[in-house]
């Protein structure tokens, strides 16, 4: 690809979050843009700010009323039960509509970016979770879907969809039930919620899910993209890959308990880049505020094409040094003066193995299939 990386930001994730005690009370944007600018890394050239959808955007995949009523929480500031707004997952907060429109306006302006080829990066988006008719999952508005919908509606037929959050795309897989267009592929912690995306269901022949055990390192995840991945994308040969690189797989993250270093985030991003001429990349997941950080700033270096440095220099340093969390867990010192994890490798266990053979088997009876 020789288009320039973009990346996609916007001020209203700076200060806005779902409240104190919940777990996207923490900074993520702002430290991924924070960081890469103090590094070098984000020229005004390659920033772009991202537009707030409009209402008839979002009812690409939402329905008119959910929307309705997500922005009537915005201006009432009152829980809609209707809808499941204003619940300890999907609270109420001031900027409830437009900050999740936002991170949909910002993969909406992806899909245009890409349209004739290149790399787009909205970290602000991969919300995918979020159902036709209401929020789920801290999902208010399903970004993925809206952005894939709208990849099609420029007339691309193919698409992949890779998903490495902790989570399951339950939101996306709703979307794409049945799609010969979309091949949604995801890696998730297995008996986590929202508890689909089971072995066996491959959502009407759209789907490759892979379900993890605890303790998923390194070297699994290396075996998982090598065998299952990266042939499943290149028997699809798509006109595009969305990645949705949810940061909730590392060890350090509080809503997991899969142990991943942020450079399965780097492999799977550098795996990726150069399988098809459109690359959409999303944040997703991540609630450790530190290891969320770094493993998104890793990801656009990634992108653009720059060194991650052994030791950051001290104004980066600075920006993790200055992040506060809730919870009484506190950084290592690694954290707070490095970019990329040290390797986490670790034993490939039994069910890992198993999924491997069942889903290379499946994929290639499945490409069989297509042979002429």
């Amino acid at each position: 690809m020789t288009h320039t990386p973009i990346f996609i930001g916007a001020r209203i994730y700076r200060g806005s979050s779902y409240g104190a005690h919940h777990p996207l009370s923490i900074p993520r944007v702002p430290t991924v843009i924070d960081l890469s600018r103090a590094l070098g890394w984000l020229p005004d050239a390659q920033y772009r700010t991202s537009p707030c959808a409009k209402p008839s955007a979002l009812t690409g995949f939402h329905t008119p009323d959910y929307i309705a009523a997500l922005q009537r929480a915005e201006a009432t500031q009152q829980p809609d039960p209707d809808f499941d707004l204003g619940t300890l997952s999907n609270p109420v907060f001031p900027e409830v509509y437009r900050r999740p429109a936002t991170a949909a306006g910002g993969g909406l302006l992806a899909a245009e970016h890409v349209r004739n080829g290149g790399v787009a990066y909205n970290p602000g988006g991969g919300t995918h979770h979020g159902l036709p008719d209401r929020a789920n999952g801290f999902c208010y508005v399903n970004e993925p879907v809206l952005t894939i919908r709208h990849l099609l509606g420029m007339g691309l037929s193919r698409i992949a969809y890779v998903d490495i959050d902790a989570h399951h795309c339950d939101g996306v897989a709703v979307a794409f039930h049945g799609s010969e267009q979309v091949r949604m592929i995801s890696i998730h912690e297995e008996n986590r919620w929202p508890f689909t995306g089971a072995l066996e269901d491959d959502a009407g022949g759209a789907a490759i899910n892979i379900p993890v055990p605890r303790g998923f390192n390194d070297t699994e995840f290396d075996l998982i993209l090598n065998e299952v991945i990266l042939p499943a994308v290149a028997a699809q040969n798509p006109d595009a890959i969305y990645l949705q690189c949810g940061a909730d797989a590392v060890t350090e993250d509080p809503l997991s308990r899969l142990a991943l270093s942020n450079r399965c985030h780097v492999m799977a991003v550098d795996a990726l880049h150069a399988m098809a001429p459109r690359l959409i990349v999303a944040g997703g997941g991540g609630y450790n505020p530190w290891s969320v950080g770094r493993a998104w700033t890793c990801v656009w270096a990634t992108l653009a094409g720059h060194d991650l440095p052994e030791r950051l220099p001290e104004a980066a340093s600075a920006i993790l040094r200055n992040l506060h969390w809730s919870r009484k867990a506190q950084p290592t010192e690694d954290l707070l003066d490095t970019l990329l994890d040290p390797p986490r490798h670790g034993p490939i266990s039994d069910q890992v193995r198993t999924a491997v053979a069942v889903l290379t088997k499946r994929l290639s009876i499945q490409t069989g299939k297509h042979q002429p």
